[in-house]
């Protein structure tokens, strides 16, 4: 032990503070990431190491040691190989304490490794496959010789402390000058926090100086043979038990204010997440502590906020829903359009830093600890929409919240918008009667392999052949739709071809991820006896809806937002609001639905989808 002692300053000194800090802050729980459960801390055997591993994603019979090096990913690694191999290529320790035993060498083995594993993973892997519980030994020795020196200058504060623990009078013989009763007494001098990564750093260092101490001892014990890359799995056994042993360890006791002291001075305005929460019940919540339960949403029916949290009412009743978190300086100017409800609520935060939950936990990682990291009162706007929808799998618009933070004075309650169904029936009012929406009747298309990226185009007089010909395809030279497909497939080329049908009334031509329906020029042809209207979707969501008649061009435009448009063409653009997001598709078919007087159909997309097609040339 003394050995040790005597050569820990020596180690510490080679650790970078950036690697060091990384190890050292592995004990606090978010930033651990899915921390293992209480069983499996601090065991290396058994049933604990088999939950553990199977949380790493990695089988039972890795050492917990070798699965949290893997775990911790192959740059850190990496960094502390370089820092250490040569360290541990010439240091020397006397015989093992009787902390860990002797790992036993096996026969021949054969080890396979991933192309992007460190090299300190990779040596040490194969020395635990020669010498079977030599990981283990090493992570037993290390919290062995840490029981045994502890980090110096980061004591960690006594269970029965608390943060203003009462100080034992100095001793009258210790020469200290003694207050008389009722002298007055100077105020004390607050205690400027420590700098966090300097902290963590030393925290870092000091585990993994004793785990390259421990990994030497026992990898001398084992006495590999010189296939393994000594240095290497010293390393790599080092790192990963300082890392599964960092994960128990407490931090030091002064670590959380320091840490709250840097997360406050890192934290900027506006601040801005995006991604999905997992409800398995109708409700998520923005929150700093525990995930509320059977909240009350009759008063405003989308939000209710207590101390601490604020729940928000959903439509779906189980999987992903979209949230978009910001945090602002001041109030937003003004309420967003395209949105069904919107109520803003005051709430008070205990001790900040709240995370968008579910009921089975958090959300994605950007939308954890995303308020300020300070007490106070805030406001909150939550915006909803698609929640009348929700599992309704032709639905265009998916439900998604949109949730703004400021801080603010606590005040009533305000409701902007209250338009949705579930509102109404949550707030105990009757539900509006509204027609049903003409871009309705095509949310079908969503289910279909045209959902993504699709022309269709109508026309109203003329034969096939001769839409054929105006889109510049030979109508001699027909080919199954399956067998364009293939060729396409096979040679990763996105040649144009179209697929028609006669409808009687009209031939309806429908491109697959194509376009040439929405040309001017293929438009004008096809119009020459008749009227043509076409919709144009892709996945990049540019859209183009085009009316032609009697071989003019009427109009041509990216339906985002409503058009002045000549009498024939405004006719079929009544009723249809393209400044609301989703169902753009939709709208612009019935459009050309409208225009042409033939829609497509499930039907007629069946047929041209197992028919012939003809490629544009």
């Amino acid at each position: 032990m003394a050995a040790v002692r005597e050569r820990l300053p020596r180690l510490t000194a080679l650790i970078a503070i950036g690697p060091a800090a990384e190890l050292g802050r592995l004990g606090v729980p978010e930033d651990s990431g899915a921390r293992e459960d209480a069983g499996a801390r601090g065991a290396v055997g058994g049933h604990a190491r088999a939950r553990f591993a199977e949380r790493l994603g990695r089988s039972a019979a890795e050492p917990v040691a070798l699965a949290a090096l893997r775990r911790l990913g192959p740059l850190p690694a990496e960094r502390l190989l370089g820092a250490l191999e040569i360290t541990a290529a010439t240091l020397e320790l006397p015989a093992l304490p009787p902390a860990a035993g002797r790992p036993e060498s096996t026969g021949a083995i054969s080890l396979v490794s991933a192309g992007q594993d460190s090299t300190a993973l990779t040596a040490a892997t194969l020395l635990e496959r020669l010498s079977p519980g030599i990981a283990d030994a090493a992570l037993t020795l290390t919290r062995h010789l840490a029981s045994a020196i502890p980090p110096a200058g980061t004591e960690q504060k006594p269970p029965d402390a608390g943060p203003d623990a009462e100080q034992k009078p100095p001793d009258a013989d210790s020469g200290a000058e003694q207050k008389p009763p009722g002298a007055e007494q100077k105020p004390a001098e607050p205690c400027p926090e420590p700098d966090e990564q300097a902290l963590a750093a030393a925290h870092g260092s000091h585990w993994l100086a004793l785990a390259l101490a421990a990994s030497v001892a026992v990898t001398t014990r084992a006495e590999p043979p010189a296939v393994v890359d000594r240095p290497a799995a010293i390393a790599g056994l080092a790192v990963g038990a300082a890392a599964a042993a960092l994960r128990d360890a407490p931090m030091p006791f002064r670590y959380d204010g320091a840490r709250l002291a840097r997360l406050r001075h890192e934290y900027l305005l506006p601040r801005h997440g995006y991604g999905t929460v997992t409800v398995t019940g109708p409700w998520f919540a923005l929150t700093e502590a525990a995930f509320p339960t059977s909240p009350d949403f009759g008063g405003n029916g989308l939000v209710t906020a207590h101390d601490g949290y604020a729940a928000i009412r959903t439509g779906a009743t189980g999987g992903p829903v979209r949230v978009h978190l910001s945090v602002l300086a001041g109030p937003p100017p003004e309420v967003e359009p395209d949105w069904e409800e919107v109520v803003e609520v005051s709430w008070h935060a205990g001790t900040g830093r709240a995370s968008v939950l579910g009921p089975d936990g958090p959300g994605d990682p950007q939308l954890r600890h995303a308020t300020p990291p300070w007490p106070g009162d805030y406001r909150l706007r939550v915006h909803a929409r698609g929640r009348d929808d929700a599992g309704d799998p032709d639905a265009g618009d998916p439900e998604m919240y949109r949730l703004l933070v400021w801080a603010a004075p606590a005040a009533p309650p305000v409701v902007h918008r209250s338009t949705d169904r579930l509102g109404f029936r949550l707030r105990g009012e009757p539900e509006p009667v509204r027609p049903r929406r003409p871009e309705h009747a095509y949310r079908w298309i969503r289910r279909t392999d045209i959902g993504l990226a699709a022309t269709v185009t109508v026309v109203t007089a003329g034969t096939t052949a001769e839409v054929l010909r105006a889109f510049g395809a030979d109508p001699d030279r027909p080919e199954p739709v399956a067998a364009i497909e293939a060729d396409l497939a096979a040679r990763g080329a996105i040649d144009p071809w179209v697929a028609v049908h006669d409808a009687g009334d009209a031939i309806v031509a429908v491109e697959v991820n194509g376009y040439q329906g929405s040309h001017a020029a293929v438009l004008k042809a096809a119009a020459a006896h008749g009227r043509v209207a076409s919709m144009h979707w892709n996945e990049r969501a540019l859209t183009r809806l085009s009316f032609a008649d009697g071989g003019v061009l009427l109009a041509a435009f990216e339906p985002w937002e409503n058009v002045t448009a000549e009498p024939r063409v405004a006719a079929a653009l009544t009723g249809l609001d393209f400044t609301e997001p989703g169902l753009r598709p939709e709208k612009g078919l019935v459009a050309v639905e409208r225009f042409t007087g033939c829609g497509l159909t499930p039907s007629i997309l069946e047929q041209l989808r197992t028919g012939t097609g003809h490629r544009i040339t």
